[in-house]
């Protein structure tokens, strides 16, 4: 397949074992009773949210390799970086953004599912879905630098140049800082007051985050401080019915910086896509 399988001198990366990270909750605040005779004067509204529903205009149609079970998209300046998932199958390339054909390669072992990937300064880091073990990817050598575990399940991952966002299937996303990738936040994600379940992979923009919702066509435009969701981009229709007959979901947002356009592809996906949402 592509570059699913490892030959004899490829760097399988290493199962480092380190003690789990340990990360304590904050204690609930005591709140004061209210007395008996305030409690009819009181009364809780929801904040209306107003939510876009977006489309997407296709600026370009490219190729990309059908056998990659696309988890994380990413750009470092003009350079892409995909993860791809599935046991046997799983590990980081760098890819050519005009044709998807792989530059670098990196495997996981046989035992890792890949997940979530974003860059970090000079690195790239990858999640695991149920190992409880984040990469830390040197972004030049492709070399294992470091590694993080972490409690859960890891999906999306994306870095706002300050913090790290994670997801894990859930409707919250965890706040993480980039240096010991402890929990530093809790953001729950809502659409119209209502949790929003099976956050996937994450790409963040500005003061807003990007995310897939595993087995919809549904991009969400969340914003970062809040939690709400400001719109909705319908993914749906961008493969042929050809195409579509052996591709898993759409998987996969990276931000071209330079052109304020994003790159969209999907799992198993025979391209991507350079697109507007509008």
């Amino acid at each position: 397949m592509g570059c699913a399988g490892a030959s004899d001198d490829e760097v399988v990366a290493p199962v480092v074992k380190t003690e789990p990270v340990e990360v304590t909750e904050s204690t609930q605040n005591e709140t004061a009773p209210v007395p008996e005779e305030m409690k009819e004067d009181i009364s809780v509204t929801p904040t209306p949210v107003e939510i876009e529903n977006l489309s997407i205009r296709i600026i370009e149609k490219r190729s990309h390799s059908k056998d990659a079970f696309s988890q994380g998209f990413e750009f470092s300046g003009d350079r892409l970086f995909e993860s791809r998932g599935l046991y046997g199958e799983s590990g980081v390339s760098e890819i050519d953004p005009s044709n998807g054909e792989v530059i670098q390669w990196l495997p996981l072992g046989d035992e890792f599912f890949g997940e979530g990937l974003t860059v970090l300064e000079d690195t790239l880091i990858q999640l695991t879905w149920i190992n409880g073990v984040a990469y830390v990817i040197d972004i030049e050598t492709f070399a294992v630098i470091n590694v993080f575990d972490y409690e859960g399940e890891g999906w999306g991952l994306c870095f706002d140049g300050e913090l790290l966002y994670m997801s894990d299937g859930s409707s919250r996303l965890t706040v993480r800082d980039p240096d010991s990738f402890l929990v530093v936040d809790e953001i729950p994600v809502m659409r119209n007051g209502v949790p929003v379940q099976a956050i996937n992979e994450l790409e963040c923009v500005g003061d807003d985050i990007y995310a897939n919702v595993w087995r919809t066509n549904d991009i969400l435009m969340i914003d970062r401080s809040s939690g709400n969701v400001g719109a909705v981009i319908d993914g749906s229709g961008l493969l042929t019915a050809e195409e579509a007959e052996f591709a898993d979901v759409l998987n996969g947002i990276a931000y071209i910086e330079e052109s304020e356009t994003f790159l969209i592809t999907g799992k198993l996906w025979p391209s991507m896509f350079e697109v507007i949402f509008e």
